[in-house]
């Protein structure tokens, strides 16, 4: 059963058209892969599917717990991760003052059932809602690998740490999908190594499908079940990693060659 389809999803941004009719399906045990050129509008569909574009033209439906789908074309950014969407983004955007346990215990306050006059009052439920939130964020970051670290910083932590504090406050929102925007950007070899058996493990302890954006593909080829190829916002290529690497028009797309050149 799919998570999450696109039909037809269109971005344009005046005269140009950033994505055409793009049409994506996800089910809720894949990792899937969007790849393709600088420019190529990879960003532009994770922004429609997530809520911070409102599409041209076509829909995006998602399926929360397993449920029918439904349409979440137009809903607000918010919205859309309180239904089980999460993402990453390509710039890390940590709240980077804060501690490393500050920085997910926020993404779990969308989850939040205690009104503003309990917060302030410190009602019993809201109190309760607290240590389980503490004792949920202690159990992400012990997964995302960043429990002695608890209490540093987020600009204290080194680049690669920096991106699994991401990671791991996303997860905070208990999301069904997981939307990493180029997760291995700026990381050394040894931390892209671990970065693969990283998405590997989210999804085998989780439950999660996970869609990325990645331009590192080594690790494309390595942790993707599908992959969907873009250049100039069209689609040119669906289906595995291994069927992409022969792939004439994907190639074209990468190297810039043409298809009857030795």
């Amino acid at each position: 059963m799919n998570v999450l389809t696109t039909t037809n999803a269109t971005m344009r941004f005046g005269g140009i058209t950033a994505v055409d009719d793009f049409n994506l399906a996800i089910a809720h045990d894949e990792i899937v892969a969007i790849i393709g050129p600088n420019g190529a509008g990879k960003t532009t569909a994770f922004n429609m599917i997530t809520g911070h574009h409102l599409p041209a033209a076509g829909r995006i439906h998602y399926a929360a717990d397993g449920e029918r789908m439904m349409d979440i074309t137009g809903k607000r950014p918010d919205q859309i991760t309180k239904l089980g969407l999460a993402r990453t983004f390509q710039n890390i955007r940590l709240f980077k003052e804060q501690t490393v346990l500050d920085n997910v215990r926020i993404g779990m306050h969308l989850r939040l059932k205690s009104g503003f006059p309990e917060v302030v009052i410190g009602s019993p439920r809201y109190r309760r809602e607290e240590r389980a939130m503490r004792e949920r964020t202690l159990e992400l970051l012990e997964l995302v690998g960043l429990a002695d670290e608890a209490l540093e910083t987020a600009t204290s932590l080194p680049y690669g740490k920096q991106r699994r504090l991401e990671i791991a406050r996303a997860l905070a929102t208990r999301p069904k999908l997981l939307l990493l925007d180029e997760p291995a950007a700026g990381m050394n070899p040894k931390e892209t190594e671990d970065l693969t058996e990283f998405v590997f493990s989210l999804r085998a302890k989780l439950n999660l499908a996970i869609l990325l954006i990645e331009h590192h593909m080594q690790i494309v080829m390595d942790i993707s079940d599908r992959l969907y190829v873009l250049d100039y916002g069209k689609t040119i290529f669906t289906g595995t990693p291994a069927q992409a690497q022969n792939d004439p028009a994907v190639i074209q797309a990468y190297l810039g060659v043409e298809e009857d050149e030795p």
